[in-house]
């Protein structure tokens, strides 16, 4: 693979598995120097991406604002800099509305909207007061947001995950209008069905996975790896003059 990313210092969040763990591997090796963050030690992602890979285990689901607020400063104390955050990490809690609990619903929310606003930032403050003006002229800093197309639907039983995803592509374009002046371009990406953990229990519902099958035009689930590469887009200087983007990748799921 080539090193588009050598000398870059990416920031993953979620990243013991699934997508998290996909972006991780690919930009480890394109020459990145990837942290990873997740509640445990990734050891198999570890492994497959080798040494430019950095674990920090770290909760956000329990973090409070200053605590992120030290993690960011302790990567920085580290690493020097940060070049690009990638806000993947997530959970989904399923229940009937009528039934779904304070509990669930504050759970979803702060790890899947609120803590990725605290950690982008806490980045964005360390870039526009000093980051900035110690990059070259063209760098500029990369958020990529991990939507979902519950951004744009309402799903079944999910409603705390369908407002947070709401909430994060909402987010992706207030921030874009607020920053793209800084050298920041914020977008987000808005996986259609993967094969990760959150889904599985549609994969092992016969019924629900056929329905599932039956809309997605490519007929098949998606793979880590397809989110991955469009992550990789977003952060590459391809993307400079794209923000405040929600780029699907659902195998035509939206276009049915």
């Amino acid at each position: 693979m080539s090193n588009r990313f050598e000398n870059k210092v990416v920031i993953v969040t979620g990243a013991s598995r699934g997508i998290g763990g996909s972006a991780a591997i690919s930009f480890a090796k394109e020459g990145a120097t990837v942290i990873g963050i997740a509640r445990t030690t990734p050891t198999d992602i570890a492994a497959e991406a080798g040494k430019r890979f950095h674990s920090i285990p770290f909760d956000l689901g329990s973090a409070s604002v200053p605590d992120i607020q030290k993690l960011v400063a302790e990567i920085l104390s580290q690493h020097g800099k940060i070049d690009a955050l990638i806000n993947n990490a997530g959970i989904i809690r399923r229940a009937p509305a009528i039934e779904f609990s304070e509990q669930d619903w504050n759970d979803v929310l702060r790890i899947n909207l609120n803590a990725p606003f605290f950690l982008t930032q806490a980045v964005a403050k360390w870039w526009i007061t000093t980051g900035r003006e110690k990059a070259a002229p063209n760098d500029r800093l990369k958020i990529v947001n991990i939507a979902s197309l519950l951004s744009f639907q309402g799903g079944i039983t999910v409603p705390a995950y369908a407002a947070s995803k709401h909430g994060i592509a909402g987010l992706t374009k207030a921030l874009a209008n607020e920053w793209a002046k800084e050298r920041i371009n914020v977008n987000a990406i808005a996986p259609g069905y993967i094969a990760t953990e959150n889904t599985r229990p549609l994969r092992e519902n016969p019924a629900r996975n056929q329905q599932i099958l039956d809309r997605i035009p490519q007929q098949h689930w998606g793979d880590p790896s397809d989110i991955a590469g469009g992550i990789s887009f977003l952060v590459s200087p391809d993307s400079d003059y794209i923000n405040g983007t929600i780029l699907n990748i659902d195998g035509g799921w939206l276009a049915r």
